[in-house]
């Protein structure tokens, strides 16, 4: 068994992996801002970075951020070369060459970052964790009104099954650019957020909002989807009751909407 460290390793898909890798035989180490005896700002790199990163044969990297990420992977990138760090793994998301969204330029960056590094690596694109959007959808039903996006369609993915894949990926070889993991379904955005309401018990009247903008028009034409790689088994209902409780929700959707 090999000694791998998670980076994010307390985050919503990176404790799943550490939890997922120390089950079967792993030396982890958890590398997050906050937590001894591996608590680094990615960001600002360091002697920090550099011991936490010792004697690691691989590096799950899942740490992500709104602002810094690029830094964030150089300085990982540059601590793993010096210390010999056999493979990088890391988690992108699908749409990041596509849909010219802020966020999704800089996974893309640090994809190209990644590729580049001298290292052995391989890179998983997957899709939008349910858990995500029920966090957009929550924000979005605090007023009386649920505005959507015109259009848009989603393909949520359970992140169980992406921990599932990484912890693969990591305990492999490295393989490069990886084929895309989406989520069983394709379905509009309006059903998503109607089978929310439901199960959250909220009445909110949903009106969908024509929008602009170049990303606007990347997710619209379905740039961050991967229905060829819909490999996913979780359904967006079956996540609904576990986060809620209460019988199965159905749309009526069947397993995929245009």
């Amino acid at each position: 068994m090999t000694t791998i460290l998670v980076t994010g390793g307390t985050g919503t898909l990176g404790r799943l992996v550490a939890e997922r890798l120390r089950a079967d035989g792993h030396g982890v180490r958890v590398l997050s801002r906050h937590t001894q005896p591996y608590a680094v700002d990615l960001r600002e790199g360091g002697g920090a970075l550099d011991a936490a990163v010792t004697g690691v044969d691989t590096i799950v990297h899942c740490a992500s951020a709104q602002k810094g990420d690029e830094q964030a992977a150089a300085n990982l990138i540059r601590a793993a070369r010096g210390a010999g760090v056999r493979h990088l793994v890391y988690i992108s998301i699908v749409g990041v060459d596509r849909v010219p969204l802020r966020y999704y330029k800089s996974k893309l960056a640090v994809e190209r970052l990644v590729e580049e590094s001298g290292l052995g690596w391989t890179v998983l694109r997957a899709t939008q964790f349910h858990d995500l959007l029920v966090m957009v959808l929550h924000g979005l039903s605090k007023l009386p009104v649920l505005f959507l996006p015109a259009g848009v369609r989603d393909q949520p993915v359970e992140v169980a099954e992406v921990a599932d894949r990484l912890v693969e990926l990591a305990a492999g070889a490295p393989a490069g650019r990886v084929e895309d993991l989406g989520g069983p379904e394709v379905r509009t955005f309006e059903s998503l957020a109607r089978a929310y309401l439901k199960a959250s018990g909220r009445r909110r009247a949903v009106v969908n909002v024509p929008l602009w903008g170049a990303a606007y028009r990347g997710f619209r034409s379905g740039g961050h989807l991967t229905p060829q790689r819909a490999v996913g088994k979780g359904t967006f209902e079956e996540y609904l009751v576990g986060r809620f409780g209460g019988g199965q929700v159905r749309t009526g959707s069947g397993r995929s909407q245009a």
